[in-house]
């Protein structure tokens, strides 16, 4: 685990708790640093602080959202709801406002290395999931349009995944929530509702012309079946 922050006192002390959990950590102090870290591919994600020096977080995760799909969970101001949205606009996989309670960032941490190393059982490894001009590869995780991949990070792919099973029913918030993101939906949160307009960017719309996924107002979402 990456852990940018410019709080060395809160680093150590996150540090520590992560080792205790059995995972390797190392710090950056500086935007520059953890941007030149995160590129060595030496990590499996990247916890990281939106106010640091020389470049900030948002600065940091829009460069490395340009060459890598590492892991990233933000660290937000507690009352900037603005940054989370920002954040995950920007490619973050999750967030916590700060300060955060350590196990619960362990937590947050597990669940999306869950997500990212996707273990397929042997009967769903060759599964592929097809809806008009869109193929979804179980095995490998990949995403293709019209024959072209569709560059996702593990929590768009697992949000995607989820709706293409339940293509054509609507899946509630609070379901989806805790198969896609691998918690339970809490009051306010805002990542499902970013991580599905990500989608809805990134894949465009229906041959057709007609959006993907709907919005069912106070219920949840649903992958159109053309």
């Amino acid at each position: 685990i990456l852990l940018a922050d410019d709080d060395a006192e809160l680093t150590n002390m996150l540090a520590e708790y992560l080792g205790s959990e059995g995972l390797a950590v190392d710090t950056a102090h500086d935007g520059e640093a953890a941007l030149a870290k995160a590129g060595s591919g030496e990590f499996d994600l990247m916890v990281l602080d939106v106010m640091m020096p020389k470049k900030n977080g948002f600065d940091v995760l829009r460069e490395l959202r340009t060459h890598s799909l590492l892991p990233v969970l933000m660290l937000t101001a507690r009352d900037e709801d603005v940054d989370s949205i920002i954040g995950l606009e920007l490619g973050a996989d999750d967030y916590l406002p700060k300060p955060c309670n350590p196990r619960v960032l362990v937590a947050r941490i597990r669940a999306i290395l869950r997500r990212a190393a996707a273990p397929v059982a042997d009967a769903d490894a060759s599964v592929v999931l097809t809806l008009a001009d869109l193929e979804l590869h179980a095995g490998t995780r990949q995403v293709r349009r019209d024959g072209q991949p569709v560059v996702l990070t593990s929590t768009e792919y697992s949000v995607l995944e989820a709706l293409l099973r339940a293509a054509g029913h609507v899946v509630s918030k609070a379901e989806l929530s805790e198969r896609a993101l691998g918690r339970k939906l809490t009051r306010y949160d805002r990542s499902l509702d970013m991580h599905v307009s990500s989608l809805r960017r990134k894949l465009g719309a229906l041959p057709g012309g007609g959006e993907r996924i709907q919005t069912v107002r106070g219920v949840g979402y649903q992958y159109v079946r053309a």
